[in-house]
C-alpha cells in the first residue's frame, strides 16, 4: 500500500503540517500598558490637532493636510503604517502642502505650521518638557495590535493638552482610537470624524462615534475648512 506524499521531501511535509496548526492570536493591549489615563494638562493654551488613522488614511491625510494653512497649529498624527514607509511618506507630503510635514523624532519641540508623523516603529505620544509640547516615543507594545497607535496617541493628548486638544479619526478598520477618542472629549477636546460616504472603511471612525466621542462627522474634505472655523470662532479661548 503506498503512503500518500511518501515521496515527498520530510522537510516539505514538516512545514506544511506546522502551517496548518493554529497560529497564536497576539494579545490585545489597551493604551494602559504604554501611559495611564492620568490629567496632567500642561499650563499652555496653544492649540495641537490630534489625527489618527488607518486603511485608506494615506490619501484623506493628504487631503487633510493640504488644505491646512502655514501657520496653522501643530499637527500630530498615528497613520497605521510599517516602519519602512513613513518617512518617505512624510516627506512625500512635505513636498505638497504649506506646513511642514516629518517624520517624529523623539524630543522634537512642537512647533506651529509642522504636523509630525509617528514612526512605523514607535508610539507617538504628545509630551511636555521645559516649557515646549514634545514629541514622545515608546517602543512598547502594540496597543489595539497596533505600533503606533492611535490610542496612545489620544490619550496622551488627553493627559496633556485636555481641552486644548482638537482630535480628528478617520478612514480605518477596527476600533484603534475610539477609546481615546473618548478620553479626549471627557477631558475637553472638540473632535471630528470622516463620515462614512468618504472613508474606505468606516471601522474607526464608526467606533468612536458609538462610543460617544465625536462632535461632528464630516466629508474628508470638509473636515479641515470646518476645523479652521471652529478654530476662529474660539480663538479668543486660546
Amino acid at each position: 500500500m503506498s503512503v500518500p506524499n511518501a515521496d515527498r521531501p520530510l522537510a516539505d511535509r514538516v512545514r506544511e503540517a506546522s502551517q496548518s496548526l493554529p497560529q497564536p492570536v497576539q494579545p490585545c493591549y489597551s493604551a494602559d500598558v504604554i501611559l495611564q489615563k492620568k490629567l496632567r494638562h500642561a499650563p499652555r493654551s496653544e492649540r495641537l490637532i490630534i489625527v489618527g488613522a488607518s486603511t485608506g488614511g494615506t490619501e484623506a491625510l493628504k487631503d487633510l493636510l493640504m488644505m491646512m494653512p502655514a501657520d496653522s497649529p501643530p499637527i500630530l498624527i498615528a497613520q497605521h503604517m510599517p516602519e519602512m514607509f513613513t518617512r518617505s511618506f512624510a516627506s512625500r507630503l512635505d513636498g505638497l502642502c504649506r506646513i511642514h510635514v516629518k517624520e517624529a523624532e523623539q524630543g522634537d519641540i512642537v512647533r506651529s505650521g509642522s504636523a509630525y508623523i509617528a514612526p512605523g516603529h514607535s508610539h507617538l505620544m504628545l509630551g511636555y518638557s521645559g516649557g515646549d509640547y514634545i514629541c514622545d516615543l515608546s517602543q512598547g507594545p502594540p496597543v489595539n495590535r497596533h505600533r503606533p497607535s492611535v490610542d496612545v496617541l489620544f490619550r496622551s493628548a488627553a493627559n496633556v493638552a485636555g481641552r486644548y486638544a482638537i482630535g480628528v479619526i478617520l478612514t480605518g478598520m477596527g476600533k484603534d482610537g475610539a477609546a481615546g477618542m473618548r478620553e479626549m472629549k471627557e477631558a475637553g477636546a472638540f473632535n471630528f470624524a470622516q463620515d462614512e460616504s468618504t472613508c474606505v472603511v468606516f471601522g474607526m471612525p464608526k467606533e468612536a462615534i458609538l462610543l460617544g466621542g465625536v462632535n461632528e462627522v464630516l466629508p474628508i474634505r470638509e473636515i479641515a475648512p470646518r476645523l479652521l472655523h471652529w478654530l476662529s470662532l474660539h480663538r479668543s479661548e486660546a
